[in-house]
């Protein structure tokens, strides 16, 4: 038998007759982490820790004796634990994942010692350790064996120590049976047990003065389970009338289940006025039917779960109170602006290709005071017309509107938990990618977070002022992870459901954000469904971004499409399909990546070689890409240009773009890998970037501010990679940058190409056999150079006047001439400018400058201007005739 150490014998001397000493696995190691800076300047770092496996959390550092501790209480079984030293701009002391091994610690305080800008720490045991063999999990398989993880080996006279035990009682450990040796600390042994544990209990198993928390199996993904607890109903949360209201949970595995009221959704007031018991019903749905309406009455769930009381939230609420904790019965209908019943998308009639999509966070659009809107930070400043800067020029929606775009992609604003609602005294900035309440707005968005009615009417009047103004609204949805995966309100009601979780019972991280959405399971992907059904159906939402969708299966995927569509066939879908390692939870499941895009026809997902493409890895801030500098990229850059990536040919699956929310401003970027050159050789990468992406197949996205060379600077001066928590002064839009000419020349410069790409339909092809068809790389150019001949010689595509378009990028920082097919061309995108109106027109050749893009049409251009179209076909003549002369000059100086 392994032998505690001396701690372990005093303390077991020390305890009274007839009491034995028994530590709790998941409460008996405290890590505390030392951290010295030579410069004594702590102000802004703390550190990120996580149980190997498991969750992160950042832990500040407190000061204690005069030195900066963190201390981190380690979850049953954990042998090691991460760490990270960073700011919460994530600049990190040591740039890597560390670990301390805790591996023959059984409980006590363990001190480890970090030295700013030094790998690794010194780990120093506290006076209360206790070492020995550590049982790290105990997983039960269904029948009587319970498999077990211990960092060393034990003998026969050990087997008498090891006991389960239940809220029922204790249950024998009849035999022990070494399994499989892995490792010197590394072992698994089968303990057999007298008898068949109960699915939906806890059991807890003893070893040799430690307890650790039975994982039982995960039924929820089996045949039967599903067959029996799968209900289909559309009345899930609570369904409210003139004479009743009635309230439905889906909670299988619990004994009972009641239904609080509350007067306030405040969660810290006792205002509790009621609770009902509910009768359990269909599919293991538990119902109450008040017989009035409950309109404006807060409400939660208390479900009895193996003896325990759990109260959560609905899963279906609608609107709730102040930071979501409880529900709220809603009279959807009441919050309803003018004109709803008439509010349409305003591009129904146009297929993903004519979109072109602005990414926004709700924040960022109207916290800057330079942008004059009343409502900072609000949905309603959405609705705030005719907006200025003090030069005069508009911002706000009278902005979003003159820039020509589409559809405004909105970062997340359902409720999510990364912001406190209840604080209205410092700044409340996050990204949002936090899911608490899926089908309720954030609060801290609307004038009254308290008040669960105003967050739903004001997200409605912010849809409705964008669609009066042109412009339909991309909801950005993150049913890919929550924002914790125990306080979850499903994985509370039906605890660990909603969750991918392993055996060991840990959850599946591969979101990194400490859990897995299980969208494989019935009631998951039921539950998904409903969701974005609800928003496109209350909310009028006209398209959805999904992030992490390759964490997502292509069933609920294709599910979400068909049923959206059923009803507004005008929506579009697309996401990030990053391959990402997840733990399913039944076989033969594909997840929505890029390389399952034929098997989500009706689902884009972004292009990150465009994006790598053109202005380097977002992975490595130092590497340049085609646009900033990178030598023989011009195949890559081809495919991507023609929407014919590997994973995917056809341009309506293709999300096309440079920058977004993510990683570093697209002029940052550029920026910081070309540190040097000067600020005019960034912003012409900048817009040559832009001028790729922006006439590529496939569909165009931008980051709101690309078009006036948005960028991030934190306090230090360097360029802000990660501002989902940086506040207003580094995330907002700088309106005031439109009263420089620098910005305005920039601005118009986006607005000429966004109107090109919608006057001319060859550059929004919809299948790969057009684009096969219709558009070829051009050969035989300078290094690097790459252009691309679009054809409409037989005028059959729809919308086009154009007989050809004619597109030039020359990334050297030297001109290349280019020759052009037969004809006469007019030039629309050329320097820093860009149109539909003629520029100058030419023929033989075509000069592109250093840096820069050209784009030519043959045919109808547009939109001449009047004082230009009386001469084009003079210019045109006059240019053929120089062309001519300039051949035979260069003949002449061939022969001599």
């Amino acid at each position: 038998m392994a032998l505690l150490t001396a701690v372990l014998m005093s303390l077991t001397i020390l305890s009274e007759p007839g009491l034995s000493l028994t530590v709790r696995a998941d409460e008996g190691v405290i890590l505390k982490l030392h951290y010295h800076r030579d410069d004594g300047d702590y102000d802004g770092w703390d550190v990120w820790m996580w149980p190997d496996g498991g969750e992160g959390a950042g832990i500040p550092f407190e000061d204690e004796d005069g030195e900066m501790v963190a201390t981190f209480n380690v979850p049953a079984g954990k042998t090691k634990v991460g760490f990270i030293v960073r700011t919460q701009d994530w600049d990190k002391d040591v740039d890597m994942d560390q670990f301390i091994d805790l591996s023959e610690v059984v409980s006590g305080t363990v001190h480890a010692y970090v030295e700013s800008g030094v790998e690794g720490a010194v780990k120093e045991y506290g006076e209360d350790v206790m070492t020995g063999t550590k049982l790290k999990s105990a997983v039960y398989d269904g029948d009587k064996t319970i498999t077990i993880e211990l960092t060393g080996e034990i003998d026969d006279s050990q087997i008498d120590t090891f006991y389960v035990s239940g809220r029922l009682g204790d249950i024998e450990v009849t035999g022990a049976e070494l399994k499989e040796k892995a490792s010197d600390t590394q072992y698994f042994y089968d303990l057999s047990i007298g008898e068949v544990l109960e699915a939906n209990r806890n059991y807890r198993l003893g070893f040799d003065g430690q307890e650790f928390p039975v994982n039982m199996p995960i039924v929820y993904s089996t045949k039967e389970f599903e067959d029996k607890y799968t209900y289909e109903g559309d009345d899930l949360g609570a369904t409210v009338s003139a004479d009743k209201t009635v309230f439905r949970v889906w909670a299988p595995t619990a004994e009972s289940v009641s239904v609080n009221l509350y007067e306030s959704g405040d969660p810290w007031k006792k205002d509790l006025v009621e609770t009902a018991q509910m009768t359990a019903d269909e599919k293991g749905t538990w119902v109450y039917e008040a017989s009035k309406d409950l309109s404006g009455t807060y409400y939660t769930y208390t479900a009895v779960l193996d003896g325990l009381n759990v109260e959560a939230c609905d899963p279906y609420a609608r609107t709730t109170g102040v930071n979501g904790k409880r529900a709220m019965v809603i009279d959807l209908d009441s919050t309803d602006p003018d004109g709803w019943d008439n509010d349409k998308n305003p591009h129904a009639s146009e297929s993903i290709n004519d979109a072109v999509i602005y990414e926004l966070h709700i924040r960022d659009f109207s916290a800057d005071e330079n942008g004059n809107m009343a409502n900072k930070g609000k949905y309603t400043a959405f609705t705030e017309e005719g907006t200025k800067t003090a030069g005069g020029n508009p911002t706000g929606i009278s902005y979003l509107k003159s820039l020509g775009v589409t559809h405004i992609h909105l970062l997340p604003f359902y409720d999510f938990g990364s912001v406190d609602e209840n604080d209205e005294t410092s700044e409340r900035f996050n990204w949002g990618y936090d899911p608490v309440n899926y089908n309720v707005p954030e609060g801290s968005y609307s004038t009254d977070a308290h008040d669960g009615n105003v967050r739903v009417k004001e997200a409605k009047e912010m849809v409705k002022a964008l669609h009066d103004n042109g412009l339909s609204v991309v909801m950005d949805v993150v049913y890919n992870h929550v924002y914790s995966g125990k306080d979850f309100c499903i994985n509370r009601l039906v605890p660990g459901y909603f969750s991918r979780i392993n055996a060991d019972g840990t959850y599946s991280n591969g979101s990194g954000c400490g859990n897995d959405t299980a969208s494989e399971r019935s009631m998951v992907k039921k539950y998904i469904v409903d969701s974005v059904c609800y928003w496109a159906d209350e909310y009028h939402i006209d398209g959805f971004r999904f992030d992490l969708v390759g964490l997502l299966d292509v069933d609920t995927v294709n599910e979400i499409v068909t049923r959206v569509h059923e009803t507004h066939p005008d929506v579009i879908f697309y996401g990030e399909g990053w391959s990402m390692s997840t733990d399913v939870t039944k076989e033969n499941v594909v997840m929505a990546t890029q390389q399952s895009s034929e098997k989500t026809p009706d689902f884009a997902y972004f292009n990150d070689n465009i994006r790598d493409g053109l202005k380097g890895s977002v992975f490595s801030t130092s590497e340049v890409g085609w646009a900033s500098g990178a030598r023989n990229a011009e195949r890559a850059m081809i495919n991507s240009y023609l929407a014919s990536e590997t994973w995917s040919k056809n341009p309506s699956q293709i999300i096309q773009y440079a920058s977004c929310h993510d990683n570093n401003t697209l002029y940052d970027r550029i920026a910081g890998s070309r540190t040097d050159l000067d600020e005019e050789s960034w912003i012409k990468m900048s817009n040559l970037a832009a001028a790729f992406y922006m006439t590529a197949e496939g569909v165009p996205f931008m980051q709101a501010g690309e078009e006036i060379l948005r960028t991030k600077v934190k306090e230090d001066g360097s360029f802000d990679s990660n501002s989902y928590s940086s506040g207003d002064e580094v995330n907002c839009i700088k309106w005031e940058n439109l009263d420089d000419e620098k910005y305005q020349k920039n601005l118009d410069y986006y607005k000429g190409l966004i109107a090109f790409r919608k006057e001319h339909s060859l550059l929004r092809l919809s299948s790969a056999e057009e684009v096969s068809a219709r558009v070829k790389a051009v050969e035989g150019l300078d290094k690097n150079v790459l252009a691309f001949v679009m054809d409409n010689s037989d005028k059959a595509i729809s919308g086009e006047s154009a007989e050809q378009i004619f597109l030039a990028f020359n990334p050297n920082e030297t001109e290349t001439a280019i020759s052009l097919p037969d004809g006469n061309w007019n030039v629309c995108v050329k320097g820093d400018k860009a149109g539909t109106e003629v520029i100058e027109a030419v023929s033989g050749t075509v000069t592109v400058e250093p840096i820069s893009s050209v784009v030519l049409v043959k045919g109808n251009a547009g939109k001449s201007s009047t004082k230009n179209k009386a001469l084009v076909p003079i210019i045109a003549g006059i240019a053929g005739v120089l062309a001519i002369a300039g051949a035979l000059l260069f003949k002449n100086r061939r022969k001599k």
